[in-house]
């Protein structure tokens, strides 16, 4: 593939994230995801692929490219946070509810919980994403710098 047909991927790869950033941000908020501190940290990270999308749209710069990399990383180490918070919490919820489940029968539960536990894993998707995006960019080649 030549250079305009990595470019034309690139663009399109580009878009899905914004717009997938776009819906999981919306999804939150419509969902009330603000109820603590740790449930705005998807939001937080949302923000900041919004910032770093618009300061690569208004200077597309090895700067922004960056950016991006940084939130992208951040965005998978929410995700594995994000899972394990949903888990606990729905482990908690259960054993308030019932507390001598135990074993496979609290696993079942807990999985199929109140709380959607892969739905933390959007932002596992964004993550990757945003890090192929980056990979091999043209602003990050060192001749670029």
């Amino acid at each position: 593939m030549n250079a305009a047909g990595i470019e034309r991927w690139r663009s399109l790869l580009l878009l899905v994230l914004v717009v997938g950033v776009l819906g999981i941000l919306a999804e939150l908020l419509l969902l009330g995801h603000d109820q603590d501190a740790l449930q705005f940290v998807p939001l937080g990270i949302g923000a900041a692929y919004l910032l770093a999308f618009a300061w690569y749209g208004s200077a597309r710069s090895r700067g922004a490219v960056l950016a991006v990399r940084v939130v992208s990383g951040l965005a998978c180490v929410s995700a594995a946070v994000g899972i394990f918070l949903h888990y606990r919490a729905n482990v908690e919820w259960e054993l308030e509810t019932t507390p001598d489940m135990h074993g496979l029968e609290l696993f079942r539960e807990v999985i199929t919980g109140a709380l959607p536990l892969l739905a933390p894993g959007a932002m596992l998707q964004f993550g990757l994403l945003g890090l192929l995006w980056t990979y091999r960019h043209p602003l990050l080649a060192p001749s670029a710098s």
